[in-house]
């Protein structure tokens, strides 16, 4: 399956995960996710995030070395020198008819716009490129039937393996919010979404309990503050 359109498809890079704050594929830290059989986080989880977003024993191929300057320029279509996040969305493929995720465009090209200008220079772009490789060998792996998109079993199968320990009726929830086609399945650029959105919520949620139990007490005023605090 390629997820990249025209000829800028032809490059996949193999690499392992970084951090979420770093360029890029990843998260710094397995913060664990809600435990539910304890009530807490599980810290410690193979096949989490700290190793790569995958399990045990998988073995991705040799990395590849694209030519980054060529796709670039392929994508810089009005040669500005930086990639909009229209561009971005052209240049990018989820396997369907349907343009790419214009929120998953928008959280990636936040992620990585160090100069807060809104778009992507060439610099900056070396780590978008290799992040979107990592979530695209991420989803590749969980998407065990090969069928193009992730259902509710392998949705559940990644998350969980990514540490957090959520309800099937959770799972339910997320599927309902992403399935954007109507066919209970999420497409490339969706799962994205899903995954970053989970890791973030939960961090921040994380923040708040203190005591690692898996509960907290705020008022009205600070949930929305934590929500609207919240970088999605």
């Amino acid at each position: 399956k390629q997820f990249y359109q025209g000829r800028v498809r032809k490059a996949v890079v193999s690499t392992q995960s970084t951090g979420y704050n770093q360029a890029p594929g990843g998260y710094n830290q397995a913060p664990g996710g809600y435990n539910q059989a304890t009530g807490g986080y599980n810290q410690v989880r193979p096949g989490g995030y700290n190793q790569g977003y995958q399990q045990p024993g998988y073995q991705q191929p040799p990395p590849q070395q694209p030519d980054l300057g060529s796709i670039f320029s392929q994508v810089d279509k009005d040669r500005s020198g930086n990639i909009s996040a229209n561009e971005l969305q052209k240049a990018l493929s989820n396997g369907t008819w349907k343009p790419f995720n214009a929120e998953t465009i928008r959280l990636m090209i936040s992620m990585f716009d160090k100069d807060g200008n809104g778009t992507i220079n060439f610099q900056e772009f070396g780590a978008l490129w290799k992040y979107i490789n990592d979530w695209q060998n991420t989803f590749k792996y969980y998407d065990r039937d090969n069928s193009g998109s992730i259902d509710q079993n392998e949705l559940q199968t990644a998350i969980s393996s990514f540490g957090y320990r959520l309800s099937s009726k959770f799972y339910g929830v997320m599927m309902r919010k992403f399935d954007r086609n109507g066919d209970r399945t999420i497409t490339f650029d969706d799962f994205i979404q899903c995954c970053v959105l989970v890791q973030t919520l939960s961090a921040a949620f994380q923040r708040k309990d203190t005591n690692r139990n898996g509960w907290i007490q705020i008022s009205y005023e600070e949930f929305m503050e934590l929500v609207f605090s919240t970088r999605i």
